[in-house]
C-alpha cells in the first residue's frame, strides 16, 4: 500500500523528471510526457500545462481501466500508450516519452536503430525498434507501442518520437538520454557511409555481460 506521503513524493518526482526532460533538451516546451506506476494505475503529467507551473496536485492519477481520478486535471493525450506500455512490461515503474531531435529524425524516416554500436543493448535487445505510426492519443498507437516494447525497454515511434521505460523515473530519463545519444551517433554514421552492424551472437554476449556490468552487490 502506498502512503499519502509516498504518493506526494512520487507526484513531485514526476514533475522534476518532466522539468529535467525539457530543460536538458530532450523535449522542447510542453512536448513529451512522463508517468510513474502507482498501485493499480499510474500518475501522469497533465495535458497543455507548462512544466514550470506544475504542482503535485496537477499530476493525474489514472487507474488501469483508463479512468482518471475525479476532479483531476485532464491527463496527457498520450495516456493510452503509457497504460499499454505498463501492461506490456510488468517490470516498468516509470516511462519518459520525448520528442528528442535525433531519435525523432530517425522515427520520421522510419528507421529503427540497429546494433551499429554495442550500447544499443541498453534497450534490452539487438536493436531499438520502431513502433508503427498511428494518430497520437489513439488506441491504435497504444497497441503499436505495446507491441514494440514487449521485448524492449525503449523504442522509437514512427513520425513521433521515442519512449523509454525503467524501474525508476531517474533510470527512465537516463535511458531516454542514451537512446538520443545513440540516435545521434547512428545519424552521423549514416552520413559517412553504411554502418557495420554487430551480429546476433555478439549482441547476445553483450547482453549477457550487461547483466553483471557496473556496481553489483557483493554476496
Amino acid at each position: 500500500m502506498t502512503s499519502d506521503t509516498d504518493e506526494l513524493w512520487l507526484r513531485q518526482e514526476v514533475i522534476d523528471t518532466a522539468l529535467a526532460m525539457s530543460g536538458e533538451g530532450l523535449s522542447p516546451g510542453t512536448s513529451g510526457n512522463v508517468s510513474a506506476r502507482l498501485g493499480g494505475g499510474m500518475l501522469i503529467t497533465p495535458t497543455g500545462m507548462t512544466y514550470n507551473d506544475l504542482i503535485p496536485e496537477d499530476i493525474v492519477f489514472i487507474d488501469d481501466k483508463g479512468v482518471p481520478a475525479e476532479d483531476s486535471r485532464k491527463p496527457s493525450s498520450e495516456w493510452r500508450f503509457h497504460l499499454s506500455a505498463y501492461a506490456a512490461r510488468s517490470s516498468a515503474k516509470a516511462i519518459v516519452h520525448t520528442h528528442s531531435r535525433f531519435a525523432t529524425a530517425l522515427a520520421c524516416t522510419h528507421k529503427p536503430i540497429p546494433a551499429f554500436h554495442y550500447m544499443v543493448a541498453v534497450a534490452g535487445g539487438n536493436d531499438i525498434p520502431l513502433a508503427d505510426y498511428a494518430t497520437f492519443g489513439t488506441s491504435d498507437l497504444a497497441d503499436s507501442v505495446a507491441s514494440a516494447l514487449k521485448n524492449r525497454k525503449a523504442c522509437l515511434m514512427a513520425n513521433h518520437g521515442q519512449i523509454a521505460c525503467a524501474d525508476s523515473l531517474e533510470a527512465a530519463l537516463d535511458l531516454a538520454h542514451e537512446v538520443e545519444n545513440l540516435a545521434a551517433q547512428y545519424v552521423a554514421a549514416l552520413q559517412i557511409g553504411k554502418p557495420y552492424i554487430l551480429d546476433k551472437e555478439e549482441m547476445e554476449r553483450v547482453l549477457s555481460r550487461f547483466e553483471s556490468y557496473g556496481q553489483q552487490e557483493q554476496p
